[in-house]
């Protein structure tokens, strides 16, 4: 492949990147004994209690709840994301991982993470 292309996929990869971050940090924090791991806040509660105290604390546990799926998602995007750039780094950027064939350079520029050809996507 030309640099130019690696160049600009990198570009994006790069900036995606950016962007998942700073979408995790809105509710999760930067796991530093662990690479790649992020955890969401869990609420803090203050001991109180009363109707509306225990509503509103269930309200975000349920919001934890629901957070910690868009985590993992997130997590799995970044981990292919730095897989990528590893490659790139490397030079083996953008052979499938399971058949070793090159992948398609459309699928490249609209999937710049893609660790796998059509056909082996599956």
């Amino acid at each position: 492949m030309e640099d130019f292309f690696l160049k600009k996929i990198k570009e994006k990869l790069e900036k995606e990147r950016v962007v998942i971050e700073k979408e995790l940090q809105n509710f999760a924090k930067k796991d530093e004994k662990s690479k790649g791991d992020w955890n969401t806040r869990f609420p803090k509660f203050n001991g109180s209690s009363g109707s509306g105290l225990l509503e509103e604390a269930a309200e975000e546990v349920e919001e934890y709840i629901t957070k910690l799926p868009i985590e993992h998602s997130l997590e799995i995007r970044l981990r292919d994301i730095d897989l990528a750039l590893g490659k790139l780094e490397k030079g083996q950027y953008g052979k499938c991982e399971k058949c070793g064939q090159d992948i398609l350079k459309e699928r490249l520029e609209i999937y710049p993470d893609a660790r796998h050809c059509l056909k082996c996507r599956l």
